[in-house]
């Protein structure tokens, strides 16, 4: 049995390293997230038909309709250490782009301001700590496609003032959902997203024209901080670069990891 499983084990290896190689090509392995789940239900009801039974307050067998606890609401303003709610994450992004900064500054689409990556709350000061109810402060962090610079805003939700800004050139945080978007519509658009378009309607049998057709997820590239990086490629680490993980609409992934969109350029080149 234990050579059985140890044989199996390795059929299960090979095949996830070989639907990893290659450019663009499709991996043909997937788990759903629900694998198993049908298996379980059934298990279930054939377990309770055996018995006679069903689950209190039920008929015929027939579990009894489940109960879901509606979400508390928020409040405006959290208190202490609470997670910053939707109105205090709405104005701390309006408080960090005032009109001055908005238009000075792009996004990655080229739209005026500067482009969220994400906000959280900020720490408190040590003479803040044991306050019964310290001030509540955000965290904006932003990327200016205009400048190619990383903005930290601290602003103070509870007198609704910027406190600090910080903006830096060569950091390259983790993209955001939108910045991957835009690195797959790049991607699709351009002569090298051939393989892509073409792994897409062997898997999906249509034609693949929107990155909304795509699960997409970005990684940063910096360039020569990576190892080597020719051509243009040299760029990134100060241009905004980002290598994509794709997955088709009906659940296949498709390879795309050695293509580099740069979106500051709005470029897409190849490694190796």
């Amino acid at each position: 049995m234990r050579q059985l499983m140890h044989r199996h084990l390795g059929k299960l290896v090979a095949g996830a390293a070989i639907a990893l190689t290659g450019t663009a090509a499709m991996a043909a392995l997937t788990l759903p997230a629900d694998a198993g789940a049908a298996d379980r239900a059934a298990g279930r009801s054939a377990r309770s038909a055996a018995d006679g039974q069903g689950a209190p307050g039920s008929a015929a067998g027939k579990p009894a309709p489940g109960v879901v606890e509606g979400a508390r609401a928020q409040g405006e303003r959290g208190r202490g250490r609470d997670p910053l709610t939707d109105d205090e994450l709405r104005r701390a992004k309006d408080l960090a782009l005032p009109r001055t900064l908005r238009a000075d500054a792009e996004g990655v689409t080229g739209k005026p301001g500067p482009e969220h990556l994400i906000t959280e709350l900020a720490e408190l000061g040590p003479s803040e700590v044991a306050l019964a109810d310290p001030p509540r402060r955000a965290n904006v962090t932003l990327y200016d496609y205009k400048s190619d610079a990383y903005l930290t805003r601290t602003v103070n939700l509870t007198t609704s003032e910027v406190e600090s800004t910080d903006s830096r050139h060569g950091v390259q945080p983790p993209p955001s959902h939108a910045e991957a978007v835009e690195a797959a519509r790049l991607l699709i658009a351009a002569p090298l997203g051939a393989g892509l378009r073409q792994d897409y309607r062997d898997a999906a049998g249509r034609d693949l024209t929107d990155p909304d057709q795509l699960t997409v997820s970005g990684f940063v590239y910096r360039g020569r901080a990576e190892g080597d990086a020719p051509g243009a490629l040299g760029e990134c680490g100060a241009h905004r670069c980002v290598r994509l993980f794709t997955k088709a609409d009906n659940g296949r992934w498709i390879d795309t990891r050695r293509f580099v969109i740069d979106l500051s350029a709005r470029t897409v080149a190849r490694l190796g």
